[in-house]
């Protein structure tokens, strides 16, 4: 079941956001202080992240004490210096005998033709989230990494329309908990896979319909094949976190499965042009006993988690661009008049 809130009501996960709306771009974190087990799946042709090798289940580290969702593209990925710097403040990270290393990992979108192309995040916007995550937050839309993301970019940027920063959280039958945040800055399209309604996407203000090779009726061609702008440009990134106890190599599974949901609402999906990549974290703070299960009950137990993280992307991702408000000119759902029922 579905229920409001976000991967910061899963025990052990801190959710900080830094915005800048005058550039029109954004940091944010989850932070797993304690550690957290973790693992990842990059399934677009065109990621920019940190850390990804780690978090493969043949690496040797398997906790990480935090994720970032940035926005300014490889430029981004500098400001995870200031989530290293407030961990390291804390004492936080990998004993290696002669200092505690912060294990962070991290993927970024490309904002930089929506606001300031010269506007970044920096390690001081990332060490002011890590500092917001103290307070608890559930904030969604225009905050931290989504205030510069947008959608529906096949026929170029004319058409696109604003998203932003999804949350979600299922609560499992015996309690326990499978949160998601996702940054929802696609090339595709987004769709209730409910009801096969097109949400959100390429969107002719003229003629106020969806265009695009998933529009009904399909009336324009797309410009993807010749891939002229739109190469290392679009991305869906996120984090899932549970409480219950995983193994890295079950953390990936639920990953796998996670992407599931994210192919779901937004086609297409795992593009040449996108960069889908989605984290999953356990921390582990449900209850100790589920440990103690072992062949096709923990296999049991993992398809749960998985079906469940499935759910929140797929939510996070609606709620993205439910939420969100028009930026420079990039209009919303709300701005357009198209009204959707969560």
């Amino acid at each position: 079941m579905i229920i409001l809130g976000s991967i910061a009501d899963v025990s052990g996960i801190k959710l900080g956001h830094s915005s800048d709306a005058e550039s029109v771009t954004g940091f944010t974190v989850v932070l797993c202080e304690k550690g957290a087990t973790g693992s990842v799946v990059v399934l677009g042709g065109a990621p920019g992240t940190r850390e990804t090798d780690l978090l493969k289940p043949s690496f040797t580290v398997s906790k990480v004490h935090g994720v970032f969702l940035a926005g300014g593209s490889a430029f981004g990925l500098n400001a995870a210096s200031g989530v290293v710097r407030y961990l390291e403040e804390k004492g936080v990270g990998f004993d290696t005998g002669v200092a505690k290393v912060p294990i962070v990992a991290g993927a970024v979108i490309f904002d930089l033709d929506i606001g300031d192309p010269l506007g970044r995040p920096t390690p001081d916007m990332a060490y002011i989230a890590c500092v917001n995550s103290e307070e608890g937050t559930s904030e969604s839309g225009n905050v931290g990494v989504g205030m510069g993301a947008t959608v529906g970019k096949f026929l170029g940027p004319q058409y696109r329309m604003k998203s932003g920063l999804g949350n979600s959280l299922v609560s499992l039958p015996e309690g326990s908990k499978v949160g998601c945040v996702m940054a929802v800055n696609a090339l595709g399209d987004v769709f209730d896979s409910r009801t096969g309604r097109h949400i959100a996407g390429a969107y002719d203000r003229q003629s106020k319909k969806f265009v695009g090779p998933f529009s009904e009726p399909a009336n324009e061609p797309s410009t993807c094949a010749d891939g002229v702008g739109l190469c290392g440009k679009n991305t869906t990134i996120g984090v899932v976190a549970t409480d219950l106890e995983l193994t890295k190599e079950e953390c990936h599974r639920v990953a796998i499965m996670a992407m599931g949901g994210l192919a779901r609402v937004i086609r297409p999906s795992f593009t040449p042009f996108d960069g889908d990549t989605v984290f999953v974290l356990s921390t582990g703070e449900y209850g100790q006993e589920r440990v103690a299960h072992s062949g096709e009950l923990r296999a049991a137990l993992v398809a749960q988690v998985g079906m469940a993280a499935q759910e929140a992307v797929a939510a996070a991702i609606i709620d993205a661009v439910t939420s969100c408000k028009g930026v420079s000119g990039v209009p919303s759902i709300a701005d357009l008049g198209l009204g959707f029922d969560v």
